[in-house]
């Protein structure tokens, strides 16, 4: 039987794909920070509950050393975690960087490499085992308020692109995923971080009602997460593409990244986010 590691699994895109991943016939590591979180995942005799917290290194090893001891091969890992530390970058915390780094980018890198020996470890057919890193429409197009998470994200595409290279000769395929808006809680944590910023001190303070729009934008019109889920699912079983794209605006926002003058872009994303207003003060 095949086996998936899933972290972030408390909500939105992690739970969809473990429901699936179950559907499919595969063994399932559900893993979030907190376990709790877990613990009205519906009950099924091949889903594993793991506590682990990306950012923590003794939290890896005690995960790994669990799926080891159960499986000795991992097929499938979904570097699906994130963290949205949304808000105008110059009231930006330098901590709050740091963290949306060490979440989105460093603890990829970390928990793919202390899953590598499972991941290379020999099958009886020998297929190929799969590392997925689940990035963002907004690693492509970057807008106003958000640029600390989209540059992550597009840290995440680069870094994923040369692992996708460096891992092949070791049977392992790396596959990019670059959702548009899905319904998760993702928008509610981004807009309770983001209020703690916006002071009548800020720069931004008239732009809070903007600012907020930004941080809930992932919500607006979303694609559910289960169909999400059975979409890309489809195609990790059927040799999918190096980057998949799924959702609301998957297709859209790259579009007008590639397409229109930077000039141009800027313009019409500064207005939609209203920040033009700031000049005429």
């Amino acid at each position: 039987m095949k086996s998936v590691l899933i972290t972030g699994c408390s909500s939105g895109i992690g739970r969809a794909l473990c429901e699936k991943y179950l559907i499919e016939g595969f063994h399932v590591y559900a893993s979030a920070r907190n376990i709790h979180s877990l613990t009205d995942l519906p009950q099924h005799p091949e889903l594993k509950k793991l506590a682990l917290d990306v950012n923590d290194a003794s939290s890896i090893h005690n995960a790994i050393a669990h799926i080891k001891q159960d499986h000795k091969r991992l097929d499938v890992l979904i570097n699906n975690a994130g963290y949205a530390a949304m808000g105008p970058l110059i009231d930006m915390p330098i901590e709050d960087l740091r963290a949306q780094f060490e979440t989105n980018v460093f603890a990829p890198m970390e928990l793919t490499k202390a899953c590598l020996p499972l991941l290379m470890a020999k099958t009886e057919t020998d297929e190929r085992a799969q590392v997925v890193n689940i990035g963002s429409v907004s690693g492509i197009t970057t807008t106003p308020f958000s640029g600390a998470y989209c540059a992550t994200k597009a840290a995440l595409h680069s870094l994923s692109d040369a692992q996708r290279m460096e891992l092949s000769p070791f049977g392992i395929d790396v596959i990019t995923v670059q959702p548009g808006a899905i319904e998760s809680k993702f928008g509610d944590n981004s807009l309770a971080n983001v209020l703690q910023r916006i002071t009548p001190e800020s720069l931004y303070a008239p732009l809070k009602d903007a600012i907020k729009a930004r941080a809930t934008a992932s919500q607006d019109n979303p694609t559910p997460a289960a169909e999400f889920a059975d979409i890309l699912i489809a195609q990790l079983l059927n040799k999918p593409k190096a980057v998949i794209r799924i959702g609301n605006g998957s297709f859209g926002l790259p579009l007008l990244k590639r397409w229109l003058p930077a000039a141009i872009l800027d313009k019409i994303l500064s207005k939609k986010f209203n920040l033009p207003s700031l000049a005429k003060r």
